[in-house]
């Protein structure tokens, strides 16, 4: 039998837990290792979770021979320099979304692990779920028709709270990098990139987009219309239109959740999935999947799908004239 694929997480905020849980669901994983940037963090994290090693600092995690893969779970401006880090010291890196601040970021991430000939993929752990599967099976069979319209939304209701990841500028806060990210992903997977956007942000006193509306215009008549926001709770649901029927992808659509699809006045069908795990799973299996065969990027998110999608946060950031210490220091 093959060894399993020893993990370790770099990172002990939130995600980091679901991340633990999506590992233990996983059979050719393990988690062996975890890094803090101190080590009283890093021993209560592996005290609650049965972490083998514990490390106070990111290096030490990084330089473990142990590790073959690292999952970078740290605030976005942090994403770059800890996988290059790693990946510098041999490691397949799993980076959480945005997969960094900026294209220059990205950039060097691709080009770095091209170079030392690793493993490297963004953690957008959507893409991988059965629901998304079923929705682009869908759309190429033609059952909706010539596709038209998409309306996607995320927001969810945050109390103001300046020193808070969602509204600090210096941790790359704001709607769009945070939750936004989630319909633009969807649309770009969809339907690639807009020939015009309308980008109209409410920009609060920390200098953070806190709402966005998005207009995505095709110059074939397709518009999708998209929003994020830390001031109020929506339905975070997502509808696909076309000129045949139409998918809503229910609420917390991110999420692995059923799908229903609609032709004409008949009442929609409501389709289920076998899930298992928490979700995060599903991204841990491709990872351990490329690993066993030697790929250097994974075939269902490649790198430069992540690469057009920081393109094109950059252009809607742009837009709204926002921007971070990340694109001073070489420009978006």
């Amino acid at each position: 039998m093959e060894k399993k694929i020893r993990w370790g997480i770099l990172g002990t905020g939130w995600i980091a837990e679901k991340m633990v849980a999506a590992l233990s669901t996983v059979n050719d994983a393990t988690l062996v290792a975890v890094g803090s940037r101190t080590t009283e963090k890093a021993n209560e994290f592996a005290r609650r979770h049965r972490v083998e090693t514990a490390y106070g600092s990111y290096e030490e995690l990084a330089a473990d021979p142990r590790v073959d893969v690292v999952y970078v779970a740290t605030p976005h401006p942090s994403h770059c320099a800890n996988t290059l880090m790693c990946l510098r010291n041999g490691k397949a890196v799993l980076c959480e979304k945005p997969f960094a601040m900026n294209e220059r970021e990205v950039l060097q991430m691709i080009s770095t692990a091209r170079e030392h000939n690793v493993f490297l993929m963004e953690a957008f752990w959507t893409r991988f779920l059965p629901s998304i599967d079923k929705v682009l099976n869908l759309i190429a069979s033609g059952v909706l028709g010539q596709l038209r319209h998409i309306k996607s939304d995320h927001a969810a209701f945050r109390p103001f709270d300046p020193n808070h990841r969602a509204f600090n500028k210096a941790l790359g806060g704001g709607s769009l990098l945070d939750i936004g990210i989630y319909p633009v992903f969807l649309t770009l997977l969809l339907w690639g990139e807009p020939d015009q956007i309308d980008a109209v942000p409410h920009i609060g006193p920390t200098g953070v987009d806190e709402s966005l509306a998005l207009t995505f215009k095709y110059d074939d008549g397709r518009i999708a219309t998209l929003f994020s926001s830390f001031t109020v709770d929506s339905t975070v649901e997502t509808h696909i239109c076309g000129t045949g029927g139409r998918l809503k992808l229910n609420r917390w659509w991110f999420c692995p959740v059923p799908i229903e699809l609609a032709k004409g006045d008949n009442p929609p069908e409501t389709i289920h999935f076998d899930y298992v795990g928490n979700g995060y799973n599903y991204e841990v299996e491709e990872v351990v999947r490329c690993l066993r065969a030697g790929k250097k990027e994974s075939d269902i998110l490649p790198l430069d799908f992540s690469l057009r999608l920081i393109r094109l946060l950059d252009r809607i950031r742009k837009q709204m004239g926002l921007t971070y210490e990340a694109d001073l220091q070489g420009g978006m």
